[in-house]
This record gives C-alpha cells, structure tokens and sequence, in this order.
C-alpha cells in the first residue's frame, strides 16, 4: 500500500513496503505525479526507469520500507532540477558494479550514473539513500 507522506507542489514523498509490488506502485506513483506537474515526456520516463531500478535494489535487499521522494528545485542562478530519492533501512551503501553481458542484473546504479546530472549515497539515522539529479527545462 502506497503511504502519501507530504506533498505540496513542490515535493511529494510515498513509503512503500518491500513487497513484490513495490516496484510497480512506485513507477505509477512517480509517473502519475510528473505528469501532474507537466514535466517534459523525456524527464517522466527517464525518472521512472531510474526510481523502478533503484526501488528494486532497495526490495531486493532489504525488507523495507522504501521510501521515493521527488522534489524540483528551483534556485536562484542554479538551474532547475528534479531531486529524486529513494531509502531503505538497509544501512550499507550500494556500489556500481560492472556487469557483463549474461548478467541478468547489476546495472542499475551504472544507468543512474550515467543518465543523472549528479548522483551519490548517504546514509542516515537509520539506513541509507541513493539520489540523483535529472535537469529540468524552463
């Protein structure tokens, strides 16, 4: 079950447990709220490719809950960003690991490398968080 934590236009935050459909409700969830704030086509898609593969590390791994946060940034002189998050309670930092051809998974943090504008770990009070940063026109 989706859990809306906050929203107010601006930011949007959802917990979801690490179930089997966690993945799938977080990609409706990101998606259903880009489009709301009528974000470009490229952003939308992009967000949900990178938010389903780091949602499926975070069930994959941990028994939850997995948090997603989104957030656009606008920033005096700074140009405006889509900030995604995504936690669990696994404390461990994930790390890029190169795959090869017959691996089945192991890409998902090289394709935030390579699609955000920045992106990085941090671990909190009780687990840790992957983020990135997509660019935001206008």
């Amino acid at each position: 079950m989706i859990g809306v934590i906050g929203t107010d236009g601006e930011c949007v935050e959802w917990s979801f447990p690490a179930q089997p459909d966690a993945v799938r409700a977080a990609r409706h969830a990101v998606r259903d709220t880009l489009r709301e704030w009528k974000l470009d086509a490229a952003v939308r898609d992009m967000t949900v490719l990178l938010v389903s593969e780091l949602v499926t590390n975070s069930q994959r791994y941990t028994a939850g809950p997995i948090g997603v946060r989104l957030r656009r940034r606008r920033e005096n002189g700074v140009p405006p960003a889509l900030l995604v998050e995504v936690s669990d309670p696994l404390p461990d930092l994930p790390t890029e690991k190169a795959a090869r051809p017959e691996d089945e998974g192991g890409r998902g943090l090289y394709l935030v490398a390579c699609s955000a504008r920045r992106w990085g770990t941090r671990r909190g009070r009780t687990g840790k968080t992957v983020w990135f940063e997509l660019p935001l026109t206008g």
